[in-house]
């Protein structure tokens, strides 16, 4: 059975689900970052996803990176699955910026989380909903 790693649960703000993957707000307020993980049970790498799997998690991972580089105007958008910290299978997709405060250099461990207020938080989940409402659902979240 599935469940979010710890980490990942304590890190992000759930968005939704889709036909594969829950879709998850990083907690990081200084780049645009959502996380994608297969909603599968110890998964730790592509590989042991099925290929119907594999597929459809690239479809969900370029439908989110294209909506959000839309949305945000990104001059870049990195996606990467590293899993050397947290092992769960997790897709990281963000948006980056050549004005941003970590640009060029990878965001990892470059500069402290920012945190968002609780407002702009609120604000930033309804407005990520809304941009992926066409293949997310919340009613699960």
């Amino acid at each position: 059975m599935f469940e979010l790693d710890a980490q990942l649960k304590a890190d992000t703000v759930s968005l939704g689900q889709m036909a594969l993957c829950e879709v998850l707000l990083a907690k990081d307020a200084n780049y645009p970052w959502l996380i994608l993980v297969p909603m599968q049970a110890n998964i730790t790498e592509i590989y042991q996803l099925s290929d119907d799997q594999q597929l459809l998690l690239m479809q969900e991972v370029s439908f989110v990176a294209k909506q959000l580089e839309t949305h945000c105007l990104a001059h870049k958008m990195n996606v990467a699955a590293l899993g050397n910290v947290v092992s769960q299978l997790h897709m990281h997709v963000i948006a980056r910026f050549d004005t941003d405060i970590a640009w060029p250099a990878p965001v990892w461990g470059k500069v402290a989380a920012k945190v968002y207020a609780e407002d702009e938080l609120e604000a930033t989940v309804n407005s990520l909903r809304a941009l992926l409402c066409e293949r997310l659902s919340i009613n699960a979240v």
